[in-house]
């Protein structure tokens, strides 16, 4: 892989039918491109979390990746109702998943953490009212 291979997403927003597209398109083009497991494993984790996220509290959003020798850059933009405390939302366990979505077996409060338990950076910026963007990269171990 000489040039990065760019990639774009769109989830849909409260369809957990479709929720894992992304995540599995992303991991299918890594293993294809050689990249290591542990690499392949991670990014799709990280990236079915923020999915899932997306699809629970921001009716959706856009994901874009780049995937270079170095490393696999993760940009996940929502037009939600953004963060109140991006601290709290980081503790393992918390949650503002409505009781519908924690009946499907989702919103148990790991969404954040794990995203941030798998990457190797990430970054939480958001605004009340206006939505969040989270970044994460992962390197490649050659």
């Amino acid at each position: 892989m000489s040039a990065p291979v760019k990639l774009k997403y769109t989830v849909p927003g409260d369809d957990f039918t479709r929720a894992g597209e992304a995540s599995g398109s992303v991991k299918k083009a890594l293993k294809k491109l050689g990249v290591c497991p542990d690499a392949v494993r991670k990014v799709a984790i990280a990236m079915y979390e923020g999915e899932i996220n997306m699809v629970i509290h921001a009716n959706g959003g856009e994901i874009t990746v780049e995937i270079t020798p170095e490393a696999v850059d993760m940009v996940l933009r929502d037009q939600g109702p953004g963060i109140e405390n991006i601290d709290l939302a980081m503790q393992e366990g918390y949650s503002t998943a409505p009781d519908n979505v924690r009946a499907l077996g989702f919103g148990a409060g790991m969404g954040l953490p794990n995203m941030k338990k798998y990457t190797d950076e990430m970054k939480v910026e958001s605004e009340v009212g206006v939505g969040t963007t989270v970044t994460m990269r992962v390197y490649i171990k050659q």
